[in-house]
């Protein structure tokens, strides 16, 4: 980032700027990741819905958040940038100031098109030194600790539930604790497994498919869908939390 006094007051960004390539390697990894940040997409807006308004989110809000960041990452592609994602830390924002109004958004959206536009703004940001940056980042970070706490409350914790939990953070943990272990995975496949959220997530909701849910909450769902509808029951998709 150049200094704020060389940086050009205006510059649009030039689609390709490093060229096109199809390599089905960053194809493959690219899907799985996109996946990933869907996952964490529906999360972030659940933690935002219970820490701003105190309720779940809605299929509405879930779908049209998941929907902006698929969008997101295909124009940013296009512009050679990275694929979007929620940013988590707006969690713990949310959370600590009760403000989820997306007129807040929407201004904030404009400001990062102004400094994608105008570099000298954004060179004016980079001179921010770092202890103001990260006294910001302390309680945001623990906002995002404590909203996932919050949302992990509402799971009834069988031990099916908590043998997915288990296995998928142990994994994720040792992985990243232990890069030694995957010194004979290829290096594209060694990158993804130490990202620090495939590996759980991937294990996670194989193990939510794979796994049995205990007769007790099968009994449970279809009593709460008998009583919601007062009709005879038929399939139900048990959800685990």
């Amino acid at each position: 980032m150049p200094a704020s006094g060389q940086a050009a007051w205006f510059a649009l960004p030039q689609p390709f700027a490093y060229g096109f390539e199809f390599n089905i390697t960053a194809v493959v990894g690219m899907c799985l990741m996109a996946i990933v940040s869907a996952i964490e997409t529906v999360g972030d807006i659940s933690g935002i819905t219970k820490g701003g308004a105190g309720r779940e989110a809605s299929d509405k809000e879930i779908g049209g958040g998941t929907m902006a960041d698929g969008l997101g990452t295909a124009i940013a592609g296009i512009f050679g940038g990275l694929p979007n994602t929620s940013f988590s830390q707006n969690v713990g924002l949310v959370s600590m100031t009760g403000v989820m109004s997306r007129h807040v958004g929407t201004y904030g959206a404009i400001f990062l098109i102004l400094a994608g536009l105008v570099p000298k703004v954004g060179a004016v940001i980079s001179t921010m030194p770092i202890a103001v940056l990260a006294g910001g980042v302390i309680v945001m970070f623990g906002m995002v600790v404590s909203a996932g706490i919050n949302m992990l409350s509402d799971v009834h914790w069988n031990r099916r539930n908590m043998l997915i939990l288990a296995i998928s953070l142990s994994v994720d943990l040792g992985l990243q604790g232990v890069p030694e272990s995957l010194q004979h995975v290829p290096t594209t496949l060694k990158v993804l497994l130490t990202s620090g959220l495939l590996p759980a997530i991937t294990l996670a909701v194989v193990l939510n498919l794979i796994l049995p849910a205990e007769e007790k909450d099968i009994s449970a769902a279809l009593g709460s869908r008998s009583c919601r509808s007062g009709e005879g029951v038929g399939p139900v998709h048990v959800s685990t939390g």
